[in-house]
């Protein structure tokens, strides 16, 4: 059966992200290409992200909500069948490089990303 293995991220609308993301980098020392990046002890590719977005970005619809939660999961595709099974929705799915997605929303709205990490975590 496929799980949840930990929090990918959390990802939320700020008016400047970039301003927003070198606060971070100067103030707490804590950066990364899509925010702050948390490596995972034990686990060289692993990490999870703070990361804003524009407050214009439609990237969290269908929820009205200015977050996010991403969820990394072991095998999506197992993941996929087990809440489609369970009469979950799937929003969409997507396979890039570093990774393969799929969105679903909770049962308050808030959209989750489910995340399958491909190879090791971008530098």
């Amino acid at each position: 059966m496929a799980r949840v293995t930990g929090l990918g991220g959390i990802f939320y609308k700020a008016a400047d992200p970039e301003r927003t993301r070198a606060w971070y980098q100067e103030t707490l020392g804590i950066g990364g290409e899509w925010g702050a990046m948390f490596p995972f002890k034990g686990d060289a590719d692993g990490y999870a992200l703070l990361s804003p977005f524009k407050a214009t970005s439609d990237y969290f619809v269908p929820s009205e909500l200015p977050f996010m939660i991403n969820l990394r999961v072991d095998d999506l595709d197992a993941m996929i069948a087990d809440l489609e099974g369970k009469g979950v929705a799937i929003l969409g799915r997507q396979d890039e490089d570093y990774g393969r997605f799929a969105w679903i929303l909770d049962c308050d709205g808030v959209k989750v990303e489910l995340w399958q990490q491909l190879g090791p975590a971008p530098e």
